[in-house]
């Protein structure tokens, strides 16, 4: 769980409001301005409608004190009832739009922000945890939602009840006016002091819940190993130190912006006094009516309800910052593999089905792949691979065999464009694969995984995972030619098995003949095998290599290889050590050099003929 307590995007930016911020997350409502305004507008209906009830209360007194029992009242209660109806439609309306507009801003963020992530390079995802990116699609997206679809509503509506509510109290006594709004300037000295205080605060509780999101994601994920080792009583106590990080970072948090609101409404309060103590005497002295007092009374007192409202408002702005910040971090971030501007140009007049065909005037046949002296690392000043130079012609397969961690995984993922040499080239066709389409040169790959992932749903599915329009009978076809049909016809259901979450239903053999048959199914020009066949018995080892040798047919082909009886008819073997290619050649070749290979070989084949004499015995 220790990966979960730190990651590099987890910085402080903005110490207060962000107005440019928000600019670009209100873009998301652009789309919904027809809503925005609709709510606007039954916004400035509802503060009407506050303002004129207390209004109407006052001039009923004042009424009935002028006339007495010969007072007619019924169009005051006629002008109430209105008022009354017309409030709860308008209500019934707003929570309806604000609802509407809450989800569907929700909808378009989460899209937008799923979208870019699938742009980004293999490097993001390693150094960050999948808990870590969940919080921000997830509870990060909800709470700006939220905000855009309520605070609209709040600060239209506090605005306009603040304006309606001074210009009442101007019009009916400006003096008793002045004396409620003298209270503006303290309440704006307190919003500020609680400003970045609840901003930091807030900010610490969202990333508090990233690390216990992704602590709970790593906890569940190897939940097996956690068991098989043991470790729930340790595991428990990180994740309690998460947990009580979360826990006072919410406190802080919730005390700040529980002690903001009496203070306002202190500060307001005050301002209902003022009315009473300064109201009565003019009652007294004549230049006032009861039913204008209370009208003001009425007045003062609201007038304490939009500030309150716009200062809740306010503090759950300050607190979205944070995740506003923290959404437009995954946005903003640059994909460090993707076309360059030249590319864009070439197929930007199908951008829709970019991985269909070549680029105009590229061929969509590769012939053969090159590495010159490719360089890589993937932290600065610790080289992974160096001098690297190959090459694979249609037809050939290399195998890279070597000690773990030497750099043969580094290799396929640059072949593949997971990552980009930071030395030398890599050469399609004599062509830098820089200057071709990331889709569609991707799009020509089969990549076969030592673990393979699959998704839980079908076997069906999985295999025409790569290849949507693939018909049943390709799906079949594909199957059989990996040896994979046998066993899928002795399931209960076949094709329509469901794997489980990760294929957790099958066994490991089973997975890897899948995710090959996946592999064929989409017919890539290169093919690319890591150590598929390490973790599998003997007989499905057997199945595998059958099912390799024919799909390899006239394709390039890249396999790293943990067990080197099965590269000795590679056309091309390549020891990896220290990020270096130290022998080359065909198997016999390399047998007769007596070199590294040699050594790697014999050691082998040395410790296997031990273990069937030992097995046979037992």
């Amino acid at each position: 769980m220790s990966q979960a307590t730190s990651f590099e995007d987890e910085h402080v930016v903005h110490s207060r409001f962000d107005l440019a911020l928000w600019r670009k997350i209100l873009a998301f409502g652009r789309p919904y301005l027809g809503l925005f305004a609709a709510l606007a507008g039954v916004a400035v209906l509802v503060a009407g409608c506050e303002v004129a009830l207390p209004l109407l209360v006052g001039s009923v007194i004042d009424h009935v004190a002028e006339h007495g029992v010969n007072s007619t009242i019924w169009p005051y209660a006629v002008g109430f009832l209105a008022l009354s109806v017309g409030f709860a439609v308008l209500i019934f309306t707003f929570i309806g739009l604000a609802g509407r507009l809450s989800i569907a801003i929700c909808y378009d963020i989460r899209e937008a922000s799923f979208r870019h992530l699938q742009q980004l390079h293999f490097g993001y995802y390693d150094q960050r945890a999948v808990g870590w990116l969940m919080a921000r699609l997830t509870s990060d997206c909800n709470l700006l939602s939220r905000i855009m679809g309520w605070s609209l509503l709040d600060v239209v509506w506090g605005v306009c009840m603040l304006v309606g509510i001074t210009v009442a109290m101007l019009i009916l006594n400006w003096k008793l006016a002045l004396a409620v709004l003298v209270v503006v300037p303290p309440l704006v000295l307190v919003c500020r002091w609680f400003q970045w205080r609840l901003l930091f605060s807030s900010r610490k509780v969202r990333k508090a819940n990233s690390h216990l999101t992704a602590g709970f994601n790593e906890s569940i994920q190897g939940v097996k190993t956690t068991k098989s080792l043991v470790r729930e009583a340790r595991n428990l106590e990180e994740f309690q130190e998460l947990s009580d990080t979360m826990f006072l970072d919410s406190m802080r948090n919730a005390v700040y912006a529980a002690a903001f609101w009496p203070v306002l409404l202190t500060i307001c309060s005050a301002a209902t006094g003022v009315v009473l103590w300064y109201g009565g005497l003019n009652v007294m002295a004549g230049t006032l009516t009861v039913g204008q007092l209370v009208m003001f009374i009425g007045l003062a007192t609201e007038f304490s309800n939009p500030i309150q409202e716009m200062s809740r408002t306010v503090t759950m702005i300050l607190g979205a910052q944070a995740s506003a910040e923290r959404i437009q971090q995954v946005l903003e971030h640059e994909p460090a593999i993707r076309d360059s501007d030249d590319v864009r140009q070439r197929i930007a007049g199908r951008r829709d089905h970019p991985a269909d065909a070549a680029e105009d005037g590229m061929p969509a046949t590769i012939r053969n792949v090159r590495f010159e002296d490719v360089g890589f690392a993937y932290k600065p000043g610790q080289p992974v691979l160096s001098d690297c130079s190959l090459t694979a012609e249609a037809g050939q397969t290399i195998a890279l065999v070597g000690p773990t961690g030497g750099g043969k995984s580094t290799i396929v993922s640059l072949l593949c464009r997971f990552y980009e040499p930071q030395e030398g080239r890599i050469l399609i066709d004599g062509t830098e694969y820089r200057q071709r389409s990331l889709a569609w040169y991707q799009s020509q790959l089969g990549i076969v995984l030592q673990t393979p992932q699959l998704f839980n749903d079908t076997i069906r599915e999985n295999i025409r995972y790569g290849r949507l329009d693939a018909s049943d009978e390709q799906v079949v076809e594909a199957a059989r030619l990996v040896n994979a049909d046998g066993f899928i016809a002795d399931l209960a259901d076949g094709y329509d098995t469901k794997v489980g979450e990760g294929g957790n239903q099958l066994s490991t053999g089973q997975k890897q003949l899948i995710a090959l048959a996946r592999a064929v199914l989409s017919d890539p020009q290169i093919f690319v095998m890591d150590e598929a066949t390490s973790s599998v018995d003997t007989e499905t080892e057997k199945l595998i290599q059958s099912a390799v040798d024919q799909v390899l047919q006239g394709r390039i082909a890249f396999v790293i290889a943990h067990r080197l009886s099965t590269v000795k008819n590679a056309d091309q073997i390549l020891v990896i050590d220290d990020g270096r290619i130290v022998e080359r050649g065909t198997h016999h070749e390399l047998i007769a050099r007596e070199g590294r290979y040699f050594s790697l070989y014999t050691n082998q084949f040395t410790e296997e003929h031990e273990a069937r004499i030992l097995a046979a015995r037992d």
